[in-house]
């Protein structure tokens, strides 16, 4: 893509995440209105925006013929990110509300038979069957009943299966031992920034993931903002265990 046309690209984008968070009747609804204007370029302009998913799925152990549920996972994007690994994949099902990033996942599964496009609530679907892996990828701070997400995740998974969760987030004014201390700033700006757009960055989210699965490993970083080169926001890695 020529430099013009990816800025022509970013402003679609832009113009979107500039107007907000769209009211509306129900859930799939406001996301439609608000991703369907970017749908197109979603993939291209998020990869510079949501850090550490290629390092997150790098950390995921895969059974042979594995069973991954990605929820939340608009275009499917996630299943490229295990390269040559996603043939050890046996089913990959993509469980999202959104219809305009689910028909980009339906799009991708032209190249990967394994790939499912499903349009439903993360915190009430279920597969047909324990799986060995659940994603949530800069999906729970979407999810309004984010605790719900996390035992619908836990629920679904098999015994010595894998939670992998990325996001963003800003800590507690007083974080658990061993966990990173943000700013006054930090924890004011970001809410308020990503709120706009529906995001809801909550203090309590990577505390709760390690309490529930307390066999983890956690990487705490931030990363760099498009077009605000002076601002690093704050996220996380975490790969949880199910007992």
């Amino acid at each position: 893509m020529h430099r013009l046309e990816t800025l022509r690209a970013d402003f679609s984008v832009l113009r979107a995440m500039t107007r907000g968070m769209p009211t509306g009747d129900s859930a799939a609804a406001r996301l439609a209105a608000f991703y369907a204007p970017q749908a197109e370029h979603y993939d291209r302009f998020r990869e510079r925006l949501l850090h550490g998913r290629q390092a997150l799925i790098d950390m995921i152990p895969l059974p042979r013929r594995a069973r991954v549920v990605d929820l939340g996972g608009g275009t499917g994007r996630n299943l490229e990110h295990f390269g040559a690994r996603a043939a050890d994949i046996a089913r990959y099902e993509v469980v999202d509300l959104c219809a305009p990033l689910l028909e980009r996942a339906r799009a991708r599964a032209a190249r990967f038979a394994q790939l499912r496009a499903i349009e439903a609530d993360a915190t009430q679907w279920r597969p047909d069957r324990p799986v060995d892996v659940v994603i949530l990828s800069y999906a729970l701070t979407m999810m309004p009943d984010w605790r719900a997400a996390i035992r619908s995740a836990i629920a679904m998974l098999a015994s010595g299966g894998t939670l992998a969760v990325v996001d963003f987030y800003v800590s507690a004014e007083s974080p658990p031992d061993g966990c990173q201390r943000h700013g006054w700033a930090t924890r004011r700006f970001w809410p308020a920034w990503f709120g706009h757009d529906g995001v809801r960055l909550d203090p309590e989210h990577l505390p709760t993931l390690c309490s529930v699965l307390p066999d983890h490993v956690r990487v705490e970083s931030r990363g760099q903002v498009p077009y605000l080169p002076l601002l690093r926001v704050p996220y996380y890695r975490f790969l949880g265990t199910k007992p």
